[in-house]
């Protein structure tokens, strides 16, 4: 399987998991509190499959639009209701109901995030550990006292371990200080506080793929010898017959000398086929080999052919860190996480909303699809942290005060409560409105984004 046809299946998988996830939530608990269901979807628009069950014949189907979905209830403001079936109409359902009904989707998206953090903690999650490579002159990092091979040990008030976790520190840092602490251990064994200040700059820095460059630094890498140690299902380099321990000599005329040379070649050449010379088994081959364009959160499109180096166990061992925990002891950690991400979610969102934070930020799905992808082609506990984020987002987002969102339909709820009534049917069709037009200016955002990363 490509590349493309990866992303494809891996977007479609994600989104009608997630949405069934959430759509569940409203259907338990509309069912636990007595409320007729009339149609579980899991996407908008024409069903392409249904089927009926139980003894209230509720449809299940899977509709055309794969962008969502909706429980439908029975409600006398939509239509209709037979005396008989009143009392299990939504609109007739205690508030404290209704709440809960509407409450129920985002908040198994948020549990299903735990749940996907669980088991990537329980499987491990390797990472790089946060060891600074190279250092810009007069650079926001450099001011601040940071030296190439320094490891960072804490940010802020966190202490990370990977760069993924220092990555989240960091973001997190710049949306509420105008200056990062940092505690380093230099080379020698030294630590040392040191201050970045990043007043001023938070929207430059928080644009994708603009922090590193922004700060002035750079992840640390080893070198490694160009050597393959390992083969990604569906990547041009197995659709070339490439094996793990093939050592990788040069490149039409140029001789590889490291892999991150060979990966600096890779990204250059997007779309072209490489002549590529290799040695196996103590022989020399000649190979063709197709890359891939892949285009990054900041729109730059690169060269990837879906193999890893060979790593040695002493690199291994002196600079990865892995995160294993036991299966209970991994629990408090994913929920730790889920907060963490959780908390993150919203101050982007609000920043954005307030302008401080740049709304590139916001993708489309053709971004979400191509990160579903290269996430999936990474491994189950890389897809398992694309799968909670994006859980979680959905759920951050379905807990927003807009008309059309769950969010929304609560505040109406909590209006009633206070009003003793209902709201006029006036008011509530301005609110949805308003709602309608969030959306459509959120939805235009991420697509335009899309667009720029694909056409810049």
């Amino acid at each position: 399987m490509n590349m493309f046809f990866l992303s494809i299946a891996s977007f479609l998988l994600a989104i009608g998991l997630l949405v069934a996830v959430h759509e569940w939530g409203h259907y338990i608990v509309a069912r636990m509190a007595g409320v007729k269901v009339l149609r579980f979807s899991v996407g908008f628009g024409r069903p392409i499959w249904l089927r009926r069950g139980g003894s209230d014949q509720t449809e299940y189907c899977l509709s055309a639009l794969p962008l969502g979905g909706y429980v439908k209830l029975l409600d006398e403001r939509e239509g209709e209701v037979a005396p008989s079936e009143r009392h299990r109409a939504f609109n007739r359902a205690p508030i404290t109901a209704r709440i809960a009904i509407l409450l129920a989707g985002p908040l198994m998206n948020i549990l299903f995030a735990i749940a996907a953090y669980w088991m990537m903690y329980a499987i491990g999650v390797p990472g790089l550990q946060p060891i600074v490579g190279k250092i810009e002159p007069e650079s926001i990092a450099a001011r601040a006292g940071l030296r190439a091979d320094d490891r960072i040990l804490e940010v802020g008030d966190n202490a990370v371990a990977t760069w993924e976790g220092a990555i989240i520190a960091i973001i997190d840092e710049l949306l509420e200080e105008e200056r990062i602490r940092f505690v380093l251990r230099s080379t020698d064994n030294i630590e040392k506080t040191v201050y970045l200040d990043v007043a001023g700059q938070v929207r430059e820095l928080t644009e994708p793929g603009k922090l590193f460059s922004g700060l002035g630094m750079e992840p640390w890498s080893p070198t490694v010898a160009p050597v393959i140690g390992e083969i990604i299902p569906g990547g041009t380099a197995e659709a070339a017959a490439l094996r793990e321990d093939d050592k990788l000599l040069s490149v039409g005329s140029e001789v590889i000398p490291t892999w991150d040379a060979w990966v600096a070649y890779v990204q250059a050449h997007p779309g072209k086929t490489l002549d590529l010379l290799i040695e196996r088994n103590g022989a020399q081959m000649q190979i063709d080999l197709p890359v891939l364009a892949f285009e990054q959160a900041d729109g730059t499109v690169v060269g990837r052919i879906g193999a890893g180096p060979r790593v040695g166990a002493d690199l291994y061992d002196k600079y990865i860190d892995e995160q294993r925990y036991g299966l209970m002891g991994a629990l408090p950690v994913a929920i730790k996480k889920t907060w963490s991400m959780s908390a993150l979610t919203v101050k982007m969102m609000s920043r954005i909303v307030t302008g401080d934070v740049s709304v590139k930020n916001i993708s489309g799905p053709v971004n979400i699809a191509e990160y579903a992808g290269y996430s999936a082609s990474m491994g189950l506990a890389s897809f398992l942290s694309f799968l909670a984020v994006v859980s979680l987002s959905l759920g951050v987002l379905n807990l927003l005060p807009i008309p059309v969102l769950d969010g929304g339909q609560v505040l109406y709820q909590v209006a009633e409560f206070f009003k003793g009534g209902p709201l006029s049917l006036r008011a509530q069709l301005i609110g949805q409105q308003i709602g309608v037009v969030f959306l459509v200016l959120l939805m235009g955002f991420a697509f335009y984004n899309d667009l720029s990363r694909v056409f810049s």
